[in-house]
């Protein structure tokens, strides 16, 4: 069972803010502002000579979200969330397909209980390096983080992206010098479609934001599921290392337990949810990625040809491998694509993902020496973390361009 420290004064912070959001109006310069970059954004859609940047950058710069174009009562979305034909043509394919019962839940579940008897620990470690080099994906249960903890956190960030659009502008911001954002679509000027999400954005590792910085709806919860998230990461990365013959503390002796953050997503309901993604087919780029979904669905992983759900398991946290998991590993373990369907049900889906990553970013990584023979030689060349982050900044969320391009 996992040692959780509560702070004090936790308490049910978000489970008044509808209330609070009926009994705080808009100001009538706030609506007509919103009316007017509602008005040029489907004015932009309808014109011919279509400018993406500039719609972008209105969009960006008015700080609503995905969440704000909902409440302006919107009943097609614009342009710039529109995808290409080769994309939503992928999405029908999978919409308008049933997989059999035996391939509808082919993402294992795990249950990691009894982890200090050795014999079960092995089998343990049997599945978990089995599920991360068939799928990179599976889902853990009686994993020691306590049910309520899950459902407060993903209560409380739920109720802060359904504050009043004027108080989360106070956070919105591309940079995250204060540890803290809130944006829509960390590549928006990199892609060539929006998604349909909001996030929340802060940084866990190696020291949280100051206390006054995390949004007071969900500061307490946050800070419990940090703890609670490190914790759970140490056994996993124990785990993967086990499974791959190596010492249980390597990764944690290349501080890959101490660079955390987090992306809280909130997917709103979609109108036209056919001709979006809630968030474009991608790897993570760090070692490890620690996710707690609510129940509504629509996390898919790539298979073979096609892509699966990974269904929600009631009380299970997801856990999937990154990228520079895939290459320290050599190959034997995969970073496998996912990507979120956008959301076509009434009810928001929420999802928060912790990604652990390096804290000696000036470290040179690659093929664990262990793992390189003349049987298997290095699949990968050494890299900077910093230029490699980077990279990962700088372009569109888009599949496995990560990995590709440090392949020898």
């Amino acid at each position: 069972m996992l040692s959780i420290q509560f702070p004090l004064c936790i308490g049910n912070t978000h489970s008044h803010h509808k209330e609070y959001y009926s009994c705080h109006s808009k100001t009538v310069s706030q609506k007509r502002n919103k009316r007017i970059i509602m008005a040029a954004m489907i004015n932009d859609t309808a014109n011919q000579e279509y400018d993406r940047s500039k719609e972008v950058k209105q969009f960006d710069d008015s700080k609503i979200g995905v969440k704000g174009l909902i409440d302006s009562g919107i009943t097609s979305i614009p342009r710039i969330f529109i995808h290409p034909p080769e994309t939503l043509s992928d999405l029908k394919s999978k919409r308008s397909t049933r997989l059999p019962d035996s391939e509808s839940n082919l993402i294992p579940t795990i249950d990691i209980s009894g982890l200090e008897d050795s014999n079960r620990r092995s089998a343990i470690v049997d599945k978990v390096g089995g599920a991360c080099r068939e799928f990179g994906f599976f889902q853990v249960v009686n994993h020691g983080v306590p049910l309520e903890v899950l459902d407060r956190t993903i209560g409380a960030i739920k109720g802060f992206h359904e504050l009043p659009t004027e108080e989360k502008m106070r956070w919105y911001r591309r940079e995250m010098g204060s540890g803290v954002s809130f944006l829509s679509n960390v590549d928006l000027f990199h892609s060539k479609a929006a998604s349909w999400r909001d996030t929340l954005q802060m940084t866990l590792g190696p020291n949280l934001p100051e206390f006054e910085e995390i949004p007071e709806i969900c500061r307490n919860e946050l800070v419990v599921w940090n703890q609670c998230a490190k914790q759970l990461g140490e056994q996993l990365m124990e785990l993967l290392c086990e499974g791959l013959g190596l010492n249980a503390g390597k990764l944690k002796d290349l501080t890959f337990l101490d660079a955390r953050t987090m992306a809280a997503h909130y997917y709103p309901y979609c109108p036209q949810p056919d001709l979006t993604v809630g968030i474009m087919s991608h790897t993570d780029p760090g070692v490890l990625t620690v996710l707690l979904q609510d129940q509504i669905g629509g996390l898919q992983v790539k298979h073979g040809e096609g892509w699966v759900d990974v269904k929600p398991v009631p009380g299970a946290i997801v856990i999937n491998v990154g990228d520079i998991m895939q290459i320290l590993s050599n190959d034997e373990y995969k970073s496998n694509e996912h990507r979120v369907l956008a959301n076509g049900c009434h009810e928001p889906r929420v999802s928060i993902a912790i990604f652990f990553n390096p804290l000696k970013r000036d470290s040179l990584f690659g093929p664990f020496p262990e793992l390189i023979s003349p049987e298997k030689p290095a699949v990968y060349r050494e890299f900077i973390y910093t230029d490699y982050i980077k990279r990962f900044f700088t372009k569109e969320l888009d599949g496995k361009s990560l990995t590709n391009y440090y392949k020898l």
